[in-house]
């Protein structure tokens, strides 16, 4: 089972802690998802796509109509998701509002804040992702 860490935070120098690692319980790896449920259902299509870590269910976007995952997050109380795009390997804790990424092999996801590195965090205008069904 992937393990996560808090990603150091260029715009919070004081760092940041996250109270809900042992929520991501849910393997962050296999195929992608087809989509947010709700957006499909309603014909309808999402910016990104984001997979709670504690259950399984993939939500829209915070960018996306609805914010389905953030719905999702705060009625369920599973406060960590993760990137459901292609190439992305972050999450989100909605709760303490840190980003995270994968721990190294056999950390344990202590929750300490990491110094920079590549990859830390999502950029701005991150793209590349499917924003809906296909037409």
């Amino acid at each position: 089972m992937q393990r996560w860490t808090v990603a150091y935070d260029a715009g919070r120098p004081e760092g940041g802690q996250c109270a809900h690692l042992d929520q991501a319980e849910v393997e962050s790896s296999g195929p992608r998802p087809p989509g947010c449920a709700q957006r499909l259902a309603a014909g309808q299509r999402w910016v990104h796509l984001r997979t709670c870590l504690t259950c399984g269910n993939t939500g829209c976007c915070d960018s996306s109509r609805g914010k389905h995952a953030w719905s999702h997050a705060e009625s369920t109380g599973h406060a960590v998701a993760r990137s459901a795009e292609t190439g992305e390997e972050w999450a989100w804790c909605y709760e303490d509002h840190v980003f995270l990424r994968p721990a190294a092999p056999g950390a344990r996801g202590s929750g300490a804040s990491l110094r920079p590195g590549r990859g830390d965090a999502p950029g701005r205008g991150e793209a590349g992702g499917t924003s809906g069904p296909a037409s």
